[in-house]
């Protein structure tokens, strides 16, 4: 039986994964723009992977249960690596709190359920749900155990609360990776682990974006004032990945990994703190 990953959000921090885990496996690359999906599988079929492509929606659920469907007709789902997403500069609060809390938790949920034992999944979070100050316990339960069709309606997550796409990315950052702590009982069950990364400043074209965008300045002066004095590249992400959803991090599960060139300690404790 044909071992698959899925890869969903086919940018440079998926691929950069899916190069250090896909050898001798197929690759399921999807995507919300097929044209996204198409160039990274070119990109990985010329460097010798075995690579297909599918659209998905991680919003509906309705899509995520047909890339699973397709991925389970290709052999046994072994890895999933979700870094789908939308960031602040892209995106409304209602439309990142649907894709990048609703769709992981669905994505975390549906695939969850048929993920194989032995299989692994690294959710791709980010250093903003870092920056957040310390939510309620009631609160972080919620995030982590509400049903997913019912996470949306959370009086914490209604308009009046959250007003802007900061906001929004940053608790639905926090979302994933308190989600993925709940959901790794449940995949435990299966003989599976599932685990965060929350990487910084990692240069990818959402990255540019970001940083030749209204908040550039900011992201700059991160950069800058960060112990590390830069940005990260997408290989260092895979790195981490490797080490995840390979044997060498077989006792991690549940867990979630800061990588952020020291933002978030210069952000609390240095340079960066808010005045």
């Amino acid at each position: 039986m044909t071992n698959v990953i899925v890869v969903i959000g086919a940018g440079s921090i998926g691929q950069a994964i899916a190069r250090r885990v896909s050898a001798g496996k197929h690759v399921l690359l999807a995507d919300l723009r097929p044209e996204n999906a198409d160039t990274a599988a070119k990109v990985l079929s010329d460097a010798g992977f075995d690579v297909s492509t599918s659209p998905v929606d991680v919003s509906s659920r309705e899509s995520v249960l047909a890339l699973i469907q397709k991925a389970s007709a290709l052999g046994d789902v072994t890895g999933v690596i979700h870094a789908a997403g939308v960031s602040p500069t892209q995106a409304s609060p209602a439309t990142i709190l649907a894709v990048d809390l609703y769709g992981t938790a669905l994505v975390l949920e549906e695939f969850g359920n048929v993920i194989a034992s032995g299989g692994a999944g690294v959710v791709i979070a980010s250093m903003s749900g870092h920056r957040l100050p310390p939510l309620s316990v009631e609160q972080n339960a919620d995030l982590a155990t509400t049903p997913t069709d019912q996470l949306l309606a959370l009086p914490m997550l209604q308009p009046d609360r959250i007003t802007d796409s900061l906001h929004a990315y940053q608790i639905s950052k926090r979302g994933n990776a308190l989600r993925v702590m709940a959901e790794a009982v449940r995949w435990g069950k299966r003989g599976a682990r599932v685990n965060t990364i929350s990487p910084g400043i990692i240069f990818t074209p959402l990255a540019r974006d970001e940083l030749t965008g209204p908040r550039g300045a900011g992201y700059r002066r991160m950069l800058e004032l960060s112990p590390a004095g830069r940005g990260g590249t997408p290989d260092e992400v895979g790195t981490i990945g490797a080490l995840l959803m390979g044997p060498d991090g077989a006792f991690i599960t549940g867990s979630d990994f800061l990588m952020d060139g020291g933002v978030s300690a210069a952000y609390w404790y240095g340079e960066l703190a808010p005045k």
